[in-house]
């Protein structure tokens, strides 16, 4: 990693904002930074290496980010939310028991022992996917609070349940590990609470602001790094420690000043030097080596929408449904954990990717029908 690498890798990034540019289509800005990445990494030109070390350093200080920012995200505070989360969860659970069976089946069918971590990933969904396009929509009424519960909560099982499955060998040191990261995050939010209510928190943020001293920032950056180090040290992802630091926070409420801030350092360098490293590491080629993976990939994308839309026999809308199975957080996580574990077999990783694109596709048209007010 050298800075003319740095700055073709910030220039790459650049990539996804210009995709996503057309309102209409509601494409997600990672969609542009990891086929920059693709086009420039193992599968394309073979430019940018996604084993040097310092690269890999920045792109799970990214991670750690992008699950931050996943936390923050979920409406812990919001009472309406609260108040349908009897809904969500009885769709979320008839969500999971349907993903079982296929993901089991998905298992079966291409001959791969992965039964559990197919059920994980056409069962999850994403907060940071789904939310913003509800908020940009102006959606609202119960059906959008029962769905935004529901993704919240599927959201935070999954990212806990996929340590678990994805290693099931150390299953038992990943729960261990997904406890004490889950107490570090309880600790940190009464923590946080405390300074709020004493007024300390507030004496920070007048100071802070009159002297340019960007305070909260740093404390935000020093929560998510220590619990991404708890993590480590418990030998669980980061993608753990990072999202629960991000609950801590939505517990409390994030100044408005502060999420500004940690979006600009997240979103305009990290996130986006993520993004383009895991399209880098991507070996495409491996889909036309093994075209069963193509497959594969449009079983798991495919089917993970069919399992959202089941919710459709307790009365939820088909484009509610199809919205709720965007996925980003938990397919990026098993891909980059399954890779470094080495669990997963060669094409599988961009069969899951694959698989991410067509529930992103197919929740962004049911997106467009939302905002056009179409019937369902």
């Amino acid at each position: 990693m050298t800075f003319t690498t740095l700055a073709l890798v910030v220039a790459l990034g650049v990539a996804g904002p210009l995709l996503a540019l057309p309102k209409r289509l509601h494409l997600p800005v990672i969609l542009g930074e990891m086929i920059a990445g693709i086009i420039f990494g193992t599968t394309g030109l073979q430019i940018l290496d996604a084993e040097d070390p310092i690269f890999v350093f920045l792109a799970d200080m990214g991670f750690a980010l992008v699950m931050f920012a996943a936390g923050t995200h979920v409406p812990v505070r919001d009472p309406a939310v609260r108040g349908a989360l009897g809904a969500g969860v009885v769709r979320a659970a008839l969500v999971g028991v349907v993903a079982a069976v296929a993901g089991w089946a998905v298992a079966q069918a291409f001959g791969i022992g992965h039964g559990a971590i197919y059920a994980v990933l056409m069962a999850s969904s994403s907060a940071a996917m789904a939310l913003p396009i509800i908020d940009s929509l102006r959606l609202s009424g119960p059906p959008v609070l029962a769905l935004t519960a529901q993704v919240a909560i599927a959201d935070t099982a999954c990212i806990v349940a996929l340590p678990l499955v994805i290693d099931p060998g150390n299953a038992a040191r990943a729960a261990l590990g997904a406890v004490v990261v889950a107490a570090c995050a309880g600790v940190m939010f009464l923590i946080l609470r405390y300074l709020q209510q004493t007024g300390a928190q507030r004496q920070v943020h007048v100071v802070s602001e009159e002297r340019k001293l960007t305070l909260e920032l740093r404390v935000s950056l020093v929560l998510v790094f220590a619990l991404c180090g708890v993590a480590s040290a418990m030998h669980v992802s980061i993608m753990l420690g990072g999202f629960a630091a991000g609950l801590a926070v939505a517990g409390v409420g994030e100044p408005r000043r502060v999420a500004k801030q940690v979006f600009a350092i997240s979103d305009g360098l990290l996130a986006p030097l993520f993004f383009v490293w895991l399209g880098a590491r991507l070996d495409l080629r491996e889909l036309g080596e093994h075209p069963q993976f193509i497959l594969l990939g449009l079983a798991l994308g495919l089917g993970a929408v069919a399992v959202h839309c089941t919710t459709r026999v307790i009365g939820q809308p088909l484009t509610y449904g199809a919205l709720a199975a965007a996925q980003i957080g938990v397919p990026v996580a098993a891909v980059t954990v399954g890779s470094q574990l080495g669990v997963l077999v060669p094409g599988e990783g961009s069969a899951i990717m694959l698989a991410t694109l067509c529930t992103i596709a197919i929740a962004t048209m049911a997106a467009s029908r939302l905002a056009a007010k179409a019937p369902v």
